[in-house]
């Protein structure tokens, strides 16, 4: 195990990928607790901090990349270099006319509704935009004036962000990653978000309420594995929105969560990546 003064560096690979393997790498990759990835020409940066590189982590990392093929570089990232390497990496996120998503550093967005800006230092999900996209593609389709909103694996904040911007009533946040809680409350406040309580944890650290709507960004086992307390948290009539899905895995998906009580109400797709809208029956 490392040393406690080595806790906040962070391992840095580098991973080549051909371009048709990307999305499939990333949705492996991501069940891993990796902090950021990037795409590059070649590939793959993927930062995981020192502490987090645990045996157990190491031996699913060498397992993925043999399955896959892939070849990677490793190397130590001292922490005071982080932010600097995330920074040069983060993009703005436009959703046409609707919203735009960028950091404290970048100009000011022209032409869109909405405008969310976020400290970007230790974000979740810098290699899921198609995700993130969709899901934002799919609120702007909601009404959500008055509504009770619950994001489920918040990540920096955004969507809960966009929902009291759309004003939602109330919104509910949670991750089970400290940065990510406390980035969510940071850019919640940056963006005059008053509606938002966030959580530190599972589902299960997040009072019992029924909602409106719920917005799941996560990964397909996370989901599968919640379909039941999804439903019971959401309101008759109410929607469930969920992504980080693979083009692949969608039907599965989709018939999973009819089994559980859904209605299947639309799909979406960019890139390899699903977005579905599911509806709980009056």
């Amino acid at each position: 195990m490392p040393d406690k003064a080595n806790c906040m560096n962070y391992y840095h690979f580098s991973i080549t990928v051909e371009p048709g393997q990307r999305e499939i790498a990333l949705a492996f990759l991501s069940e891993l607790p990796f902090d950021t990835f990037e795409e590059t020409d070649t590939g793959l940066e993927a930062y995981i901090r020192v502490d987090a590189y645990t045996p157990v982590v190491q031996k699913q990392l060498e397992g993925i990349t043999q399955r896959l093929g892939l070849a990677w570089e490793q190397k130590e990232v001292p922490y005071q270099n982080w932010n600097k390497a995330w920074e040069a990496a983060f993009q703005p996120i436009r959703v046409d006319g609707f919203c735009g998503v960028r950091a404290t550093f970048h100009a000011p967005m022209q032409g869109v509704e909405h405008e969310i800006v976020i400290d970007p230092e230790m974000a979740f999900g810098t290699g899921h935009h198609a995700t993130t996209y969709m899901m934002i593609q799919a609120m702007r389709d909601t009404a959500l004036a008055g509504k009770t909103v619950f994001d489920y694996g918040c990540g920096t904040g955004i969507l809960a962000i966009l929902a009291d911007q759309m004003g939602a009533a109330a919104i509910d946040a949670v991750d089970i990653e400290e940065p990510a809680y406390e980035r969510t409350l940071a850019n919640a406040e940056r963006n005059g978000a008053n509606h938002i309580k966030a959580y530190l944890g599972t589902i299960e650290a997040v009072p019992y309420q029924a909602y409106g709507l719920i917005l799941a960004n996560i990964n397909r086992n996370v989901i599968l594995d919640s379909l039941p307390t999804l439903y019971d948290r959401l309101e008759a009539g109410g929607q469930l929105l969920v992504s980080g899905i693979l083009i692949t895995d969608q039907d599965m998906l989709a018939q999973e969560s009819v089994r559980a009580g859904f209605e299947l109400q639309g799909t979406a797709q960019r890139g390899d990546w699903s977005c579905l809208r599911f509806m709980k029956p009056l």
